[in-house]
């Protein structure tokens, strides 16, 4: 079970009134060395959507081993470039976004700053359509897809890019190179199946999680080792990214790679619990206050309907940590406007009371709240405003 400093959390925070949440900053920079470690020297590209804060993101960036964003869309990635937070911003999913385009088109320092992800050539038509045929050089990044198909008919991990064979990525690179307009820079490959899957626990399942992982590991560094050199024959590249927090060790172990993207483990949400090859301190976290004493051994929460995006699981719930001991209600779950809570610590809850939660994943969080409370020990250091408190909404 999660531990988390509570008492120093109500401490810091006692002034204000609940919903709040908190970003630990000693936690959050522990992480930060910790990502660094794992990555054994290969710079860490910042996936921005996993922190969806300005100022947490300059923070990590002014640490050693970390360089570049990893954007999760063309607007961001100008605003945040505008903003003076990077001028090494690759956006992670493609875009059709026609006035985000004419803006990277018109603003010379964006398009030296900013790369665009491609998996085809309707993507480059895409873009002469926004903006013109004519238009200036736009840096693009080709995405190889890295799932594992062990079978006929058979894909794990997630549904990302077309191009999964090393031809395909070299051909597709020639039709980017033979386009006016588009310099081809880099490569992506994010192995979701092996990232963004927690390997976790003793059970049949865990056991299979691990094997999958292992075979697609060994699958994926032969693949994609042949992709990128297939496609170096074609363009000069700059850069090729690949892994996410959870796949740090074997991501970089792949000689092709040249940087690893990772976001989440700066922040520790729940579903890194499960994890067997780190343990991220949980860094962020939110409180709800007490409303309602439906019964003896139920409290209820105001909101916290603050469920994460994937499969409906209840590992997609936030998570309620303290006081220790408290549940969700299975028949009820997280609501929007109440969240019961049970347990034996729910009976020495009184109206007023905080009861802290973590979030499933990392920067939907941010969604919810304009600002995060960065404290130290029993101390608020400062708010920082969120993308949310800043007006700024990216889905």
């Amino acid at each position: 079970m999660t531990t988390v400093n509570a008492a120093a959390y109500d401490a810091a925070t006692q002034a204000l009134d609940p919903p709040l949440a908190v970003v630990d900053l000693d936690a959050f920079d522990a992480n930060a060395r910790d990502l660094v470690r794992r990555a054994r020297g290969l710079p860490i590209r910042i996936a921005s959507k996993s922190v969806r804060c300005r100022e947490l993101l300059e923070r990590a960036l002014a640490m050693p081993g970390f360089g570049g964003l990893l954007c999760y869309s063309l607007p961001e990635a100008l605003w945040l470039h505008h903003c003076g937070v990077s001028d090494d911003l690759v956006v992670a999913y493609p875009t059709v976004d026609h006035a985000a385009l004419r803006t990277l088109a018109t603003d010379d320092a964006a398009r030296a700053a900013v790369t665009i992800m491609v998996d085809s050539t309707e993507h480059l038509d895409a873009i002469d359509a926004a903006i013109g045929p004519a238009h200036p050089e736009i840096r693009v990044a080709l995405e190889l897809d890295v799932s594992w198909r062990p079978a006929p008919g058979l894909h794990i991990g997630t549904r990302r890019s077309p191009v999964f064979r090393p031809r395909a990525a070299q051909a597709l690179a020639s039709r980017v190179a033979e386009r006016r307009g588009f310099r081809l820079v880099g490569m992506m490959a994010y192995e979701g199946q092996i990232a963004g899957v927690p390997d976790g626990g003793r059970g049949l399942e865990a056991r299979m999680v691990r094997w999958i992982q292992r075979r697609s590991a060994a699958e994926l560094a032969r693949r994609r080792g042949a992709a990128v050199a297939a496609v170096r024959r074609v363009a000069d590249l700059e850069f090729v990214n690949g892994g996410g927090t959870g796949s740090i060790e074997s991501t970089g172990d792949d000689p092709s790679v040249t940087e690893i993207a990772a976001g989440s483990g700066l922040l520790g949400p729940g579903l890194f619990d499960s994890y067997t090859r780190f343990t991220p301190q949980p860094a962020a976290l939110f409180a709800l206050p007490v409303v309602r004493r439906p019964t003896r051994d139920i409290a209820t929460v105001f909101a916290g309907g603050y469920v994460a995006s994937g499969p409906p699981k209840p590992s997609r719930l936030p998570a309620p940590v303290a006081p220790a001991g408290l549940a969700l209600l299975g028949v009820e779950g997280a609501g929007e406007v109440q969240t019961p809570v049970t347990g034996a610590a729910a009976r020495d809850l009184a109206l007023g009371d905080r009861v802290w939660f973590r979030h499933a994943k990392a920067g939907e969080l941010a969604e919810h709240f304009p600002e995060y409370q960065l404290v130290r020990g029993s101390r608020i250091d400062h708010p920082a405003p969120t993308y949310r408190g800043e007006a700024k909404s990216f889905g």
